[in-house]
């Protein structure tokens, strides 16, 4: 009767074992597929981002003047309705509007890029991204090994966020440079802190039980916020770059 009982036990522990590693490597498994995602939809900015530097005319039509407000707006929109669209459980919507708002970013930044390549510090456009492929993995791994609660931040995270924009946007009508010297270092700071959250959030979501699609739209989705921070963090950092070495 004892050795039974022991026998159950050891056989629980270890069933118990076993459910938390699969758990484990299928979360691995989820957040690597995020992260995939989420290169993948920088690797396809860059490209539109290239196809337009190739065609100044169509970048004066749709990315230059009055039209870049409409890429604006969209981004806005498209980031705005993202769980309507991505989490319903429909793989190819999902897929639709993730590369949809890869293409629009890849859009709205040409301009910026091309400033830079004509202004003769390419350079710079490179050591933007690497430090915020730097900052990018230090604090979203952060988020994902951190065993503080950051779900209490969201809403300061959000009305932040907003605050940001609005001040981004007055300062389109003022030109100035130290505010938006400021504005950058406040963004990249903010968006710093809500990588971390958004990585927490992501790993938070995960459940072993979830259908494929259901899995793949959290992926999708997941890799749609972080790559949202992403490239804000990468915009302003080489806004920031760019001002900085304005005298050399």
């Amino acid at each position: 009767m004892a050795d039974y009982r022991q026998n159950s036990m050891y056989n629980t522990q270890t069933g118990a074992r076993t459910d938390a590693h699969l758990i484990d490597e299928g979360l691995r498994s989820y957040m690597l597929r995020v992260y995939n995602y989420m290169a993948l939809g920088i690797a396809f900015t860059a490209v539109v981002t290239l196809v337009m530097l190739n065609s100044p005319a169509l970048m004066q039509t749709i990315a230059m003047g009055p039209a870049k407000w409409v890429l604006f707006i969209a981004i806005l929109g498209l980031g705005f309705f993202a769980p309507r669209l991505i989490l319903t459980g429909n793989t190819m919507m999902a897929h639709a509007a993730f590369w949809t708002y890869a293409a629009l970013w890849g859009t709205l930044i040409s301009p910026m890029i091309l400033a830079f390549i004509q202004g003769g510090k390419p350079e710079l456009i490179f050591q933007a991204l690497a430090i915020t492929s730097a900052t990018f993995a230090a604090t979203s791994l952060f988020g994902y090994t951190t065993k503080k609660d950051l779900s209490a931040y969201g809403t300061f995270f959000m009305m932040a966020t907003i605050g940001l924009i609005i001040a981004i946007v007055v300062n389109i009508f003022l030109q100035s440079t130290l505010f938006s010297l400021i504005t950058s270092f406040a963004v990249v700071l903010l968006f710093s802190a809500i990588t971390a959250y958004e990585t927490q959030e992501i790993k938070q979501s995960y459940y072993a039980g979830d259908d494929q699609n259901t899995a793949t739209g959290k992926a999708i989705f997941g890799a749609f916020i972080l790559y949202g921070s992403f490239i804000t963090l990468f915009i302003h950092i080489l806004n920031i770059l760019g001002i900085m070495g304005g005298d050399d």
